[in-house]
């Protein structure tokens, strides 16, 4: 690997090595948020495999992660190599993606990424729009990654696009709710910090029955929700956490969150207990911009309309709240009707977004 070395993180400061290579990389670049510090601690904790790779002076070139999840194994009927958190320098692209592929598992026929730690949950790799910053749970990248893939021999899989849109004020009230002409009660239901785990768990269970069909989606655990969504109280704005049921069954939700990726560019990513009660402090600042995680429809009930009247009421909640934008993690361009909300807003595709696979 011409004097290269690829290391597992065995230690604490071989993991400050780790974080610090990515603000080293971006350290001039307000367009790349980084993922929060305690996050990937918490990754190594538990046991994700984090390498770094170091040219022949010792420096720290690129790095990554190599893991597996044996439900997207069974979800694209492949053994896949997973690999996230990827950052590289221009010239170390090819010894990094090289290493990736020596040290990957000898049963596993596919190296996909890059994913932190599955497509559902974050990772990916932007192909255009680069002059738009990246946000909370989405990827930020310069034009050079995609080509760097692409002369390696990656392939793009789930090609997708993020969205932004502004919040104008709305043309009317939003569509009725109460007993609906075919006899079923339809009531909206906001969140509530002090039932918050109770609601995320019954958001768990539609999100995993509405994604179930999409290629790349694998059933959120109670564990994983839990650690997704960790801090999430502090943050929460508790109008734009939305869902709908239907003669008291849950239907159909949506969920936003306040925007903080500003805040997380000028904290380089460290959410320690200090920089958390300052933006706590600061929160209102950060309620101008929202980004739309994840909406879904359970598939018996999609066709109805209920994503369109849960879109009309979230925007009312939006410029209510004085929001004027609203950024949504990225869409397949497989899927027209989950983006076709935000056209209705007026808004535009902003990201390109991909992941890759390669045989071996």
């Amino acid at each position: 690997m011409s004097g290269h070395r690829f290391e597992r993180v065995t230690g604490r400061r071989a993991l400050a090595e780790f974080l610090a290579f990515a603000d080293r990389l971006h350290a001039h670049e307000p367009r790349h948020v980084p993922t929060p510090r305690q996050q990937i601690r918490r990754w190594w904790r538990d046991g994700v495999p984090l390498y770094v790779l170091r040219d022949a002076a010792g420096t720290v070139v690129g790095r990554t992660t190599l893991h597996s999840d044996a439900d997207l194994d069974a979800k694209l009927g492949r053994r896949c190599q997973l690999f996230g958190l990827t950052e590289f320098t221009a010239p170390a692209a090819r010894e990094l993606f090289d290493a990736i592929d020596a040290h990957a598992a000898a049963d596993r026929e596919l190296l996909f990424g890059p994913v932190a730690l599955l497509p559902n949950q974050a990772g990916g790799v932007i192909t255009d729009g680069y002059d738009d910053r990246g946000f909370v749970d989405s990827a930020w990248n310069p034009p050079r990654y995609p080509a760097a893939y692409e002369a390696s021999g990656f392939t793009r899989r789930f090609v997708s696009d993020t969205w932004i849109c502004p919040v104008p004020a709305p043309d009317g009230p939003p569509p009725a709710l109460g007993v609906q002409p075919d006899g079923a009660r339809l009531d909206l239901h906001r969140g509530d910090v002090r039932r918050l785990d109770e609601q995320l768990d019954l958001l768990r269970g539609m999100l995993n029955d509405s994604f179930a069909q999409l290629g790349y989606y694998t059933p959120i655990s109670t564990a994983q929700l839990r650690r997704q969504t960790d801090g999430l109280a502090y943050l929460l704005d508790e109008s734009l956490l939305l869902y709908l049921t239907r003669d008291g069954r849950p239907v159909g939700f949506v969920l936003c969150v306040p925007d903080i990726s500003e805040f997380l560019v000028r904290v380089r990513g460290d959410l320690n207990p200090v920089n958390q009660l300052r933006l706590l402090a600061t929160r209102r600042q950060y309620r101008r911009e929202a980004v739309l995680i994840v909406k879904g429809v359970r598939p018996e009930f999609q066709g109805r309309g209920y994503q369109r009247l849960l879109s009309a009421h979230l925007h009312h909640h939006l410029h209510a709240g004085g929001y004027t934008t609203l950024r949504s993690s990225y869409v397949g361009r497989d899927n027209p009707a989950s983006a076709a909300p935000y056209r209705r807003l007026g808004g535009r595709p902003l990201h390109g977004y991909t992941f890759y696979a390669r045989e071996r």
